[in-house]
């Protein structure tokens, strides 16, 4: 079952799967549904109030609060320190299969996808979008309500004030793109060709560019939930 470490606390309307591990320390406030397998490591707090001047402030470890949910999924590791904000409109949301690190935080109402790797101290603003599969390097900072599309890799120390496409590679302050994250594609099984196609349609960007180039073949679906996300505030 569930490994839950004495000095944790679970508030009520946290609905936890099966094979958790919930370190020394750990908060989860509900209401809130974890899935299995996850590794929610010590001081790791989840569903404190958004950080609004003014949001509510309720007690949420004596009674849940009143707000659309915390959703984490599956097999994820929440390492040493990391902060996750209940929603303010509508749901917080992780996915299944995330890396992240020491001392990341999510701001209220976030989307992260599937398999996404997100290194120490990375910060999130609140209605950010991650897509699937994307890596966020150390130190990074997004401004509230950036998407970064799947399978993009933004650089340590980089500072997000405009989203970043599917398949950027995006560094520097402020965040430019810099090319497509080729090595990323190849890991993912992408046709060389198809990665090196996108390289040079990004490489020719002036900075963050008006509209998307065509998407290489196979593609087409990851471009249109980037645009689906890009449009959904």
């Amino acid at each position: 079952m569930n490994r839950i470490h004495e000095s944790a606390v679970i508030g009520p309307g946290v609905e936890l799967g099966d094979d958790n591990v919930v370190g020394p320390g750990a908060v989860i406030l509900g209401p809130a549904t974890v899935g299995s397998g996850n590794w929610i490591g010590p001081n790791v707090v989840i569903g404190t109030p958004a950080e609004m001047r003014d949001a509510p402030h309720p007690a949420a470890w004596e009674e849940p609060a009143d707000h659309g949910g915390l959703l984490i999924g599956d097999n994820n590791v929440l390492r040493d320190g990391v902060v996750i904000h209940a929603p303010h409109f509508g749901q917080t949301r992780i996915g299944s299969d995330c890396y992240v690190m020491n001392n990341c935080y999510v701001g209220h109402d976030g989307n992260v996808a599937d398999g996404v790797t997100m290194a120490s101290t990375v910060v999130m603003g609140g209605h950010c979008r991650i897509g699937e599969g994307a890596n966020l390097g150390l130190a990074a900072v997004l401004h509230q309500r950036t998407v970064v599309g799947e399978g993009a890799m933004v650089g340590m120390g980089a500072v997000l004030t405009r989203n970043v496409p599917p398949f950027a590679k995006a560094f520097g302050n402020p965040c430019r793109v810099q090319g497509a994250n080729v090595v990323g594609m190849e890991r993912l099984g992408i046709n060389e060709s198809v990665a090196k196609e996108l390289d040079s349609a990004y490489a020719d960007w002036p900075g963050p560019p008006a509209a998307l180039p065509v998407p290489p073949d196979g593609l087409q679906g990851a471009f249109e939930r980037y645009a689906e996300a890009t449009s959904a505030d």
